[in-house]
């Protein structure tokens, strides 16, 4: 029997040790964005904007956040977006309808938050902060990558 409760006693203290699994409340989310990448104000707009497109089927609207060129991962394979029209013309063809209701679905406290950027849906989308110039002052938050 005591060789049952070690494995539990570690499975245990691990979920505890991974903040990553449990959801954060979305001030806490807000906080930290703006710790990692910052400019988190003007990624609620752009996570609002990417979710409720996602969920409402539009297209045009997600491929104007592209970083482009950017790539997406899909059927096996690598795709060069090089263009908003690259991605909206072959919509259906790059983007799974499970991966479509997974962002469309992303609740913000459960977003991945790296120096790499922020991943929806277990990191089916990934969008950064691409800044206008070198100073960094300002720019969007854009879609960098998107895989199925």
């Amino acid at each position: 029997m005591r060789l049952f409760r070690l494995p539990l006693a570690l499975a245990a203290l691990l979920a505890l040790a991974c903040p990553a699994a449990a959801q954060m409340s979305p001030e806490a989310m807000t906080d930290r964005i703006e710790q990692v990448i910052g400019f988190s104000a003007e990624f609620g707009t752009a996570f609002d904007e990417i979710t409720a497109a996602m969920r409402d089927g539009d297209i045009d609207t997600v491929a104007a956040y592209g970083a482009y060129p950017f790539e997406v991962a899909a059927n096996g394979e690598l795709y060069d977006m090089f263009e908003a029209n690259d991605l909206a013309d072959n919509w259906d063809a790059l983007l799974l309808p499970q991966t479509i209701a997974a962002i469309g679905a992303q609740d913000y406290g459960d977003l991945i938050v790296s120096s790499d950027g922020i991943g929806f849906a277990a990191g089916a989308m990934w969008m950064n902060f691409v800044c206008a110039d070198d100073t960094c002052d300002s720019g969007d938050w854009l879609i960098t990558r998107i895989n199925n």
